[in-house]
């Protein structure tokens, strides 16, 4: 039978069709089999913070790419995290990552698979992260992918302050010191009942070690640098004036928990700052950036807001104290490609923002954090990020055992503030 010209037409062209959809199935590969083969079996991560933050950007992942679903977080306690890993890497079951804040960078450098410059230079590191983000990248190589800062910043009760008639809450330490006695409240037996902020002692101080190390930024200390493969704690020394900053920290900071001194404002007799600060009496409360949203939670009346730290009033350049958190991968792992392949990945602009997001803390990529913060304290969060910076310190719990006794030590009399830093700095050299 002789086909009319519309029907042949309509033959060819379901012909053509045809062709072209058995070359693409001869061209077609799965990628599935691809992305599975480059990833392995397993990669497992460990950290400490919330599994919901790293769920925000799995879910959404494993949904679009089915073989990302080996990739697993695993939300470990704080207190027993270290034990917990030296277990697991004694018994060859460890994790592949762990997700590491900048304190703990020392104390797990020796377990820690650095990327070498071959694989990671480090202008390439620069061009992507912040400046305080190369803590991470030391003379052998990058040790960690960065990817959220949680800085230190200056929470204040707006109640209290306008009762004061204190319009803004204190820009530079001068302003803050001729605030303390219109802002201090003490019973008729002088003891304090409300306290401007909770600076001269460490044991109720949340936040002590991020405080004495924001000083000792602000003071200039060159800290602790690199030396023939040896930790060098130049903690009490600075690049150009000779002066000593760590020494200067002490002093100003013990200041406000000495009876004798007109700053006077603090004592160990007092609740944790933190606690008091919920219970409005405390009027500044210097903390991390990431609180913001839990004290709204734990306190929903307390009428606050948040504000970067004081500065000198000579100082020309910002500085303040940041937890950097950044995904490094372990010696131990058995699927370090694997790892490699995820870290890269979450690691990225956009992943790793999801993740600062859900964590409450500043993106660690220059791009996402240039782009700003809708969120009304993710604001004041990112502009400290950018002006953030850590420091290479031995173990978050033996930093702290020595800094509390230098502390203590003056604030006893036992020392004076030039013998007590030198003698932490004696300490701290021993346990690295």
């Amino acid at each position: 039978m002789k086909m009319r010209p519309f029907e042949l037409v309509l033959v060819t062209i379901f012909a053509l069709l045809a062709l072209g959809a058995l070359a693409m199935l001869a061209l077609y590969k799965p990628a599935n089999k691809v992305e599975e083969a480059a990833l392995g079996n397993s990669v497992v991560i460990w950290g400490t913070v919330p599994a919901a933050a790293f769920m925000a950007v799995l879910r959404p992942l494993t949904d679009a790419q089915p073989a990302y679903r080996v990739v697993q977080y695993i939300e470990k306690d704080a207190r027993t995290f270290d034990s917990e890993v030296l277990n697991a890497l004694a018994e060859n079951r460890g994790p592949d990552i762990i997700f590491l804040p900048s304190e703990k960078l020392v104390q797990y450098r020796s377990k820690i698979q650095a990327l070498p410059e071959a694989s990671f230079p480090i202008r390439d590191f620069r061009n992507l992260y912040i400046d305080g983000a190369e803590i991470f990248a030391l003379r052998d190589g990058i040790y960690a992918y960065p990817i959220a800062i949680d800085p230190l910043v200056m929470y204040y009760n707006r109640d209290l302050m306008r009762t004061k008639n204190i319009i803004n809450p204190p820009r530079t330490w001068e302003e803050l010191m001729g605030q303390i006695n219109t802002l201090v409240e003490r019973d008729y037996s002088r003891n304090i009942i409300r306290s401007p902020l909770a600076f001269g002692e460490y044991r109720n101080v949340q936040n002590g070690f991020g405080v004495l190390s924001m000083l000792l930024l602000q003071g200039g200390s060159s800290l602790v640098t690199e030396d023939d493969g040896q930790y060098k704690l130049q903690l009490n020394q600075t690049a150009s004036d000779g002066g000593v900053p760590m020494e200067r920290a002490l002093t100003f900071y013990t200041n406000f928990a000495s009876p004798v001194n007109p700053l006077y404002s603090w004592n160990r007799a007092l609740p944790l700052d933190h606690d008091a600060f919920l219970a409005e009496n405390l009027v500044l409360y210097f903390g991390k950036g990431s609180e913001a949203t839990s004290l709204s939670i734990q306190n929903p009346n307390l009428n606050f807001d948040v504000a970067e730290v004081p500065q000198g009033a000579q100082a020309t350049v910002r500085r303040t104290y940041a937890s950097f958190y950044g995904l490094a991968l372990l010696k131990s792992s058995t699927n370090k490609n694997g790892a490699l392949t995820v870290m890269q990945l979450l690691g990225s602009a956009d992943k790793s923002k999801v993740i600062a997001d859900a964590l409450h803390m500043a993106p660690a990529h220059r791009s996402t954090l240039n782009s700003g913060s809708d969120d009304r304290y993710g604001r004041i969060a990112y502009a400290a990020a950018n002006v953030a910076s850590a420091w290479l310190a031995p173990s978050p719990d033996k930093t702290d055992q020595i800094f509390r006794a230098m502390v203590e030590d003056v604030l006893a009399n036992k020392r004076a503030p030039a013998d007590s830093t030198r003698d932490a700095i004696e300490k701290l050299s021993e346990v690295y």
